[in-house]
């Protein structure tokens, strides 16, 4: 069998030459002894590629014994075991997607790129993203030697449009709603702008009354969120608990419970394309719409990242005043915005 690869010399660096394609490629050393050896591997990789994978495997398991039998379904739970709170469950959930059936019980190191473009084709954005974070966890730990599909070959997420939820479409749902607690805490996500998990895990001691504010910690990034609240705020909050959990029943639904609810509510005043975190995104854009500071919003949102903020309000139209009535409305009228 004729070899695939040769060897040249050149500026005193040996490199590779295919037979096969034409290219050279360097070994990045002037070592012949090095060289050699490397030249010797290439084709032998190429006449007998079964054997070489067992003999890799071999070497390999001298530093992870692991390494012959872990699987794909071992790294998910290996994470799943990491994680905690809502990430946790969002990787249980994931793991249960059914395109990574493909790869669940395969052997990590035997798995050729193939089978993750396989397990990509048949998957939704969810799949990609976290196949992806798989991949490249399997990686950080050392269960794979080298990627299995290269960084720029992976498809790239596109997720679907998001929105915020008008006040028209939010008025339409909360005058709908004959639930009076749901109806309290929609009206929460529209003044607090909170994410659907931490407004459900409200309680009656997160609010002070005297300054009019509610302070809590994000669940999903343990930021302090402190948002001031108003005169609508407050009248809702009146007719919640006054000890313990504010929202009882619909605080202990899963999110997913809670989505379901709110989709149904959107569906009997027909109102499409937004979700709970369409709330987010609306108090953002009206947080920027109004000249807010950046430094506020992000300390309402609880959010320690400008580049955070900024795609949620995104959308938002800003008509910017003259600094004429910025002087004489915020700062003389309204008093210093520091203070």
């Amino acid at each position: 069998m004729k070899r695939r690869y040769r060897l040249f010399r050149r500026n005193g660096t040996f490199y590779l030459w295919d037979n096969v394609t034409g290219r050279r490629e360097s070994l990045e050393t002037k070592n012949s002894d090095d060289a050699q050896r490397l030249l010797h591997a290439r084709n032998e990789a190429q006449r007998q590629p079964a054997l070489n994978l067992h003999i890799a495997k071999a070497y390999l398991a001298g530093t992870d014994s692991g390494i012959t039998s872990r699987t794909w379904q071992d790294a998910l739970q290996a994470i799943i075991d990491m994680k905690h709170g809502p990430t946790k469950e969002r990787w249980q959930r994931a793991a249960q997607e059914k395109p990574l059936d493909g790869i669940r019980h395969k052997i990590i190191v035997e798995t050729q790129a193939s089978h993750l473009l396989a397990v990509l084709k048949a998957g939704t954005v969810s799949t990609n993203a976290h196949l992806r974070k798989l991949h490249n966890f399997c990686l950080d730990m050392n269960w794979l030697p080298w990627p299995i599909l290269p960084k720029k070959q992976w498809p790239a997420v596109r997720y679907g449009e998001k929105r915020a939820i008008t006040f028209a479409e939010h008025h339409k749902i909360i005058a709908r709603e004959p639930n009076p607690e749901r109806k309290a805490f929609y009206q929460l996500c529209w003044h607090l702008g909170g994410s659907q998990g931490d407004i459900a895990a409200l309680q009656a001691e997160d609010i002070d009354w005297t300054d009019r504010t509610i302070a809590y910690r994000r669940k999903k990034t343990a930021e302090p969120a402190i948002v001031r609240f108003g005169v609508e705020v407050a009248v809702a909050l009146q007719q919640l608990p006054k000890a313990g959990p504010l929202f009882p029943e619909f605080g202990e639904l899963s999110a997913g419970h809670r989505a379901t609810e709110f989709r149904r509510a959107c569906t009997r005043v027909g109102v499409a394309g937004v979700t709970l975190h369409s709330y987010r995104y609306a108090w953002a854009e009206r947080a920027k719409a109004s000249g807010m500071p950046e430094r506020f919003a992000m300390e309402m949102l609880g959010h320690n990242s400008r580049a955070v903020t900024r795609s949620y309000a995104k959308k938002a139209q800003v008509r910017l005043p003259s600094l004429e009535e910025y002087e004489r409305h915020i700062l003389i009228e309204g008093g210093s915005l520091n203070n």
